[in-house]
């Protein structure tokens, strides 16, 4: 698979504007500026020199249509961020690179790791981010030398992000929805957003809420099944939510039953974490398998003994085959897995 079929293939196009892709430098570009605290990006510019020039919380970066190339970090010392494309359409602003875990850093520190892969970072809390593309185009076909192939799109560990509208665009860990430490929960909700990847691509130990979300499963070219996970939850033990994906739809560019819903991650450096996802409402296409829609990233962790659990899901995918591979939850127990009791006093759905 070459790189413009990640961005173009089955969802639709990445489309660029204006002149040439821009590159991150370490120059600032010439802001328009509309308003006291808007700053507004084109192409030729770079998207992490407008995000470096807030000054303080509450300031807007507007994204017109092009594709940029680059990684855009947001520090927690930017508050009340919001990161926007300039037109409704997320298709028509790219933020795009291509590093993965395994890739060497240039100042031969090392690999960047799962983490430092991301295109996008953000630690800032009340970040918001919508209509717009984030997207890691790294393949594994076009490097056979690297084994570390997580390659992540976006990396959020701030409270109180908030994506609507946003395309999400890689293949093994797009997604990395994660805590500023381990005893913290921070919340993030996603809205009207498309999730594409393969393995565990939505996965870390956040409060996540994600509405009327479209996740899809990539076309994988391996002899084995499963050929990925959707999510991979890590949620620490002591929080009582983790994962919840509500009135979304799931579906595939793989064949049926090629892809699981979920498997538990329990990373090595915290080996309490008791994963929790909850998936319910939600239309599942056949390309998950109905069978046994669950996996073990680990034996010594088997999903049995973690919180997973649907709620009047439907679709091929959702069909109860075996029950003892399908836990289900109660009208009563749903009742406290709600956008509502997830985010508690934080409204961004209101």
């Amino acid at each position: 698979m070459h790189r413009r079929t990640l961005l173009t293939g089955l969802t639709a196009g990445l489309v660029a504007a204006g002149p040439a892709p821009a590159f991150a430098s370490g120059t600032a570009p010439a802001f328009a500026a509309a308003g006291r605290r808007v700053l507004h990006v084109r192409p030729g510019d770079s998207v992490q020199a407008a995000v470096d020039a807030v000054s303080g919380p509450g300031w807007t970066v507007v994204v017109h249509p092009g594709t940029y190339r680059e990684v855009v970090g947001v520090p927690a010392s930017k508050p009340g961020l919001t990161l926007r494309g300039a037109t409704r359409d997320p298709r028509d602003t790219v933020i795009v690179y291509d590093n993965a875990n395994g890739t060497p850093r240039p100042d031969g520190s090392g690999t960047y790791g799962t983490a430092g892969s991301a295109t996008f970072t953000s630690a800032a809390p009340g970040l918001t981010v919508r209509d717009l593309t984030l997207a890691n185009d790294w393949l594994r076909a076009d490097h056979p030398e690297i084994t570390g192939t997580q390659a992540v799109a976006a990396y959020t560990y701030g409270d109180r992000t908030r994506f609507e509208n946003v395309r999400l665009l890689a293949h093994q860990d797009t997604l990395f929805v994660e805590t500023g430490a381990l005893d913290t929960f921070d919340r993030q909700y996603f809205r009207d957003c498309y999730i594409e990847g393969d393995v565990d691509f939505v996965f870390g130990r956040a409060t996540a809420v994600f509405e009327h979300c479209h996740f899809r499963t990539l076309a994988r070219d391996v002899d084995f099944t499963p050929k990925g996970m959707v999510f991979a939850p890590s949620t620490a033990r002591a929080n009582p939510h983790g994962i919840l994906a509500v009135r979304c739809r799931i579906t595939s560019g793989a064949e049926d039953a090629a892809y699981k819903l979920a498997r538990p991650w329990v990373p090595s450096y915290e080996t309490t974490a008791w994963p929790s996802l909850v998936v319910r409402e939600t239309r599942i296409g056949p390309g998950i398998d109905a069978v046994a829609p669950y996996t073990n990233m680990r034996d010594a962790y088997p999903w049995q003994s973690m919180r997973f659990a649907e709620y009047r899901n439907t679709g091929p995918g959702a069909a109860v085959r075996v029950p003892g591979n399908r836990p289900l939850l109660s009208r009563a127990q749903a009742r406290s897995h709600t956008r509502e009791t997830y985010l508690g006093d934080w409204r961004p759905y209101a």
